[in-house]
């Protein structure tokens, strides 16, 4: 139950929020609001139905300032792993936090490695960029 928790607040919580201002900052992507239904088929639209359909600039540069605002890094974020404050002083808890410390530090070095070959590379899932849990 805990596991679920942590993997809840933070690894999924980044998979699923850190990539929304990458997505939803070019409008087609994310669209606020639509004036009209989307085309119920392909090859129907026009310039002109496009341009009805799409959001008023006012109803887009609100929705990217909101993206932008919700995907702000805070300045007191602790990524994952990352203590600042020393709630264990017994060595078995110390042990297991430096193991789980290091083995963040491997999966981290694998997926920059990974990301190397990629043309776009995918870094929301790096424990680097994972918040130890969600914040307001």
């Amino acid at each position: 139950y805990l596991t679920m928790w942590i993997y809840c607040c933070s690894a999924r919580h980044a998979a699923l929020n850190n990539g929304q201002y990458d997505l939803g900052a070019w409008m087609p992507n994310f669209p606020a609001t639509m004036r009209n239904p989307p085309p119920q088929a392909k090859g129907t639209t026009s310039l002109e139905s496009y341009l009805d359909t799409i959001p008023e600039v006012n109803s887009t540069s609100l929705a990217i300032y909101i993206l932008w605002i919700l995907c702000c890094e805070p300045g007191d974020s602790r990524f994952l792993g990352t203590y600042p404050d020393e709630h264990f002083t017994a060595e078995e808890p110390k042990q297991l936090i430096a193991a789980f410390q290091g083995r963040l530090a491997q999966i981290s070095q694998e997926i920059q490695e990974r990301n190397r070959s990629l043309p776009i590379p995918y870094r929301y899932l790096d424990p680097h960029q994972i918040e130890n849990s969600t914040s307001i």
